[in-house]
């Protein structure tokens, strides 16, 4: 049997081996050692011809296949009961094959499942005027991590919709001024504090609002001790030094 063998770059000889196993449609505990043995070496040949490295454990195997297929070719000697006296000389090689396939499609499939920020990667910069030292021990929180808890509380309150529009006027630079005493009184207050049982969903919007202002100002600090773990909320000034803020809606957009 002919087949055309396409180089590509296999993890060791035993993912090359068993990439021709599956090509030759050939059962992995019964392996035609003549023809793999000769396929095997045909790629290792073609490998040379191209002068790429050839390490030495491709070399191993291929003396292994050698070696295994002298063995077959070897008349089987039998006991005086008429049963063998040695085992399939294949039978290490298989076990080998079989555990390297067990791992190889466990990391398939871990592989296929989804990873969360693998190919995001967050801004690892702090400004030095904006007065906060990274704590050892935190890892990076910003805007994205903040949305997305905010979004997963709202999925949690349980709000009941009904056919009544009410225009309900609700100013961000009030609730600026909440948070801030509310921090002012406290070191440290958690994300979900600021949203409690009762509380509206336009509320919730404009307390929200009122964060991301608060951390564009640079007047509060977001703070994780690892991924999925609790939002901490903290003023980047010492207690006692925010003065007085002027601001109103108009000054951040919202009138």
């Amino acid at each position: 049997m002919t087949i055309e063998i396409s180089l590509q770059n296999f993890d060791g000889p035993l993912d090359l081996l068993l990439h021709l196993i599956k090509t030759n449609e050939m059962d992995i505990a019964d392996i035609q050692m003549v023809e793999i043995t000769e396929q095997y070496l045909a790629v290792i040949d073609q490998m040379k011809q191209l002068n790429l490295d050839i390490a030495g454990e491709f070399l191993l195997m291929a003396a292994t296949l050698i070696h295994i297929k002298s063995r077959m070719l070897l008349p089987v000697i039998e006991d005086m009961d008429g049963e063998e006296q040695e085992l399939d000389p294949r039978a290490e090689l298989v076990r080998r094959l079989l555990e390297y396939q067990r791992y190889k499609d466990a990391a398939n499939s871990l592989d296929l499942q989804p990873c969360l920020n693998r190919e995001i990667f967050l801004r690892q910069y702090v400004d030095p005027d904006a007065g906060t030292d990274v704590v050892p021990g935190e890892v990076s929180t910003g805007i994205y991590q903040l949305a997305a808890a905010f979004h997963q509380l709202l999925k949690q309150s349980q709000v009941e919709f009904v056919h009544e529009i009410v225009r309900e006027q609700l100013s961000v630079a009030d609730f600026i001024h909440r948070i801030i005493d509310r921090l002012s009184r406290g070191k440290q207050h958690s994300f979900a504090d600021f949203f409690v049982a009762g509380t509206t969903r336009q509320e919730m919007v404009v307390t929200f609002l009122a964060m991301l202002e608060l951390v564009k100002m640079r007047l509060v600090t977001i703070s994780q001790s690892a991924e999925f773990q609790p939002i901490w909320l903290s003023l980047s000034v010492p207690d006692g030094e925010v003065g007085p803020l002027e601001c109103g809606e108009e000054a951040f957009g919202y009138g």
